[in-house]
């Protein structure tokens, strides 16, 4: 019954009308079974990550998405709900309509390592963020994430780069936690910061994708009365695509772009507009996201085709 409500999005009169059972009845079914789906599963399929776990995310994000030090891409996705009963306004989004948000980490390869439920949809992921169990513990650094190392093949002056988390525009600049540079202030050195960090940053919304195209209810509001039983169902759905993502789902692999001789010109020139460009401070999160900036432009780090994203 449970796995037929995930993968339709039927609603409960239809799930009693199909079993021959009362609508209380597949109610409590439902909670019970999505509770405990989560209960046994979590600590196969989400656990919580160790350092040497935070080690190997790191490195799978430099071979996949060639951005060293990640150890993960983190969102926020607005569930659609069917009104709360005495909620008032509090879960109305900016999109218009009533949603619960699920504030996510992912790996390299869009499975989900920390999940977060139950925060009001009126909330930007920003605010979210910040009042979540994931924010709370990064800001006292209690998810035992190792301490930072050497870019790869770096000739810079920083020896222990800190390991990071790539997000969108919506969230906080960090130490701990890397943002794109504003769009009103670009230029190519900037440009192709935030294209290689897009590169990380994408994992966790293909894994939104993914959930969302084998759980069909996300397609409906989730029709419950009951805010406790949305949270179990959201995360069943995120511990069930784990399961199905390591077991039978197929893994990513690098891709590879032929390199041109216009592209290779551009990045030459702008590696010597930058050369010698006076590096800021270290000790504060937009210093560590220039001195990024300026690795990605250095020929033994930089991509042959992010040149493309220069506009001159």
């Amino acid at each position: 019954m449970i796995f037929r409500y995930l993968a339709t999005g039927c609603n409960f009169s239809a799930l009693a009308f199909y079993f021959a059972r009362g609508n209380n009845t597949v109610s409590k079914i439902v909670a019970d079974t999505t509770r405990n789906i989560w209960e046994c599963l979590k600590d196969l399929y989400m656990p919580v990550p160790t350092a040497e776990k935070w080690k190997t995310i790191a490195d799978r994000f430099q071979d996949l998405w060639n951005l060293p030090n990640c150890i993960g891409a983190i969102d926020g996705k607005h569930i659609r709900i069917q009104k709360i009963p005495k909620s008032g306004s509090s879960n109305f989004n900016y999109k218009s309509y009533h949603s619960l948000v699920l504030m996510a980490s992912c790996d390299a390869d869009g499975i989900f390592t920390t999940i977060d439920v139950g925060q009001a949809g009126r909330n930007s992921d920003g605010e979210v963020f910040r009042a979540c169990r994931l924010g709370r513990w990064l800001d006292i650094n209690g998810l035992d994430i190792p301490t930072g190392i050497k870019l790869p093949h770096d000739q810079g002056d920083i020896q222990m780069f800190p390991y990071y988390f790539v997000a969108d525009e919506a969230f906080p600049l960090k130490s701990y936690l890397m943002r794109p540079y504003p769009r009103r202030v670009l230029d190519n050195k900037k440009r192709i910061f935030n294209y290689r960090l897009s590169r990380g940053r994408k994992t966790i919304e293909c894994a939104f994708g993914m959930m969302a195209s084998k759980f069909k209810v996300l397609s409906t509001p989730i029709l419950c009365v009951n805010e406790e039983t949305i949270s179990s169902i959201i995360r069943c759905m995120c511990v069930l695509h784990n399961f199905i993502r390591i077991r039978e789902g197929r893994a990513y692999q690098p891709q590879y772009h032929k390199e041109t001789e216009m592209n290779m010109n551009i990045g030459m020139n702008l590696e010597l507009e930058n050369e010698n460009n006076n590096l800021p401070t270290r000790n504060s999160a937009s210093g560590l996201r220039d001195y990024l900036s300026n690795y990605f432009i250095q020929p033994q780090s930089a991509l042959p085709w992010q040149w493309n994203y220069c506009t001159s």
